[in-house]
């Protein structure tokens, strides 16, 4: 995780030759400022990174993707493999 002014870039690992989305757009994605507080997000691929954003939070600190209970994600490396539910905040 790499924040980038209003966007955090996410780096993976096992990408089996890059990302894709199934679907249009990815989905399952939130992010948070300094408040704790996770509104929904955009991302888009980009390279090897997805990069994560919301007009509502201007400094994000943290991003959550597949967070609940029965999410809807659409992440895979090209090995088909789907991303799984991650959060890189520890907050309680």
């Amino acid at each position: 995780m790499k924040p980038e002014g209003r966007a955090i870039r996410l780096s993976f690992d096992h990408l089996a030759g890059g990302l894709v989305s199934r679907g249009a757009g990815l989905t399952g994605f939130e992010i948070a400022g300094a408040d704790r507080k996770f509104v929904w997000a955009n991302a888009d691929i980009e390279g090897d990174t997805v990069v994560v954003s919301a007009s509502k939070v201007a400094q994000p600190v943290a991003v959550r993707y597949g967070w609940a209970d029965h999410p809807l994600c659409n992440l895979y490396n090209k090995a088909d493999l789907p991303a799984s539910p991650f959060r890189t905040d520890s907050w309680q």
